[in-house]
């Protein structure tokens, strides 16, 4: 005999009806000089895009500060939902819906003390979220191009799985890879 999947055995795909909010990608305050903006998309087994999946960031502020501010998710007095953040305060936060192409964003600023950007992605047909780590290259040594020691435990092709391409001074691309073919380097944390 065989049974269904409850919710507790799989993620999703309901998470998207509760998990983003509005802004959510924009972890950079608002008109911010410095604002960089990394994109990419969330790809299954079969290079097809996931639609409905979650892509949540955490990084410290360029000062290398990893506190962050709370309070910077704004409530609607009446309703107590979630309206949004406050345009003003850098979070460290983010949390970035796929479209239906499985793209997804993050609006943030170069993290500071660490040469990348910390990720969790959310999906269908997962039992736990997945983290990784998205490195902005122009952060890594120069001579190396790692100075990480994870990076450095890796051959040269799983190492790639986890460097951004900068396409051009403010923008990064970074797909992520379920599985399969070229599949993002996933971290298991005990």
């Amino acid at each position: 005999m065989s049974h269904a999947p409850t919710p507790s055995q799989t993620v999703g795909p309901f998470h998207g009806y509760a998990l983003p909010f509005p802004g959510g990608s924009e972890v950079a305050p608002a008109g911010h000089p410095g604002t960089v903006t990394v994109h990419g998309r969330v790809l299954d087994g079969l290079g097809a895009p996931v639609p409905d999946a979650i892509v949540e960031t955490w990084q410290p502020a360029p000062d290398g500060s990893r506190t962050g501010l709370p309070g910077t998710l704004r409530h609607d007095p009446a309703t107590g939902k979630v309206i949004g953040r406050d345009g003003v305060d850098f979070t460290g936060f983010g949390r970035a819906p796929t479209d239906a192409a499985g793209h997804w964003f993050v609006r943030t600023l170069p993290p500071g003390g660490a040469p990348y950007i910390c990720a969790a992605v959310f999906a269908r047909g997962l039992v736990h979220h997945l983290y990784t780590r998205v490195y902005l290259p122009d952060l890594l040594d120069e001579g190396t191009k790692t100075g990480d020691p994870l990076l450095e435990s890796l051959d040269a092709e799983r190492r790639a799985t986890l460097i951004a391409a900068r396409t051009d001074a403010r923008t990064y691309r970074f797909d992520i890879r379920l599985q399969g073919a070229g599949e993002t380097v996933f971290l298991e944390f005990s």
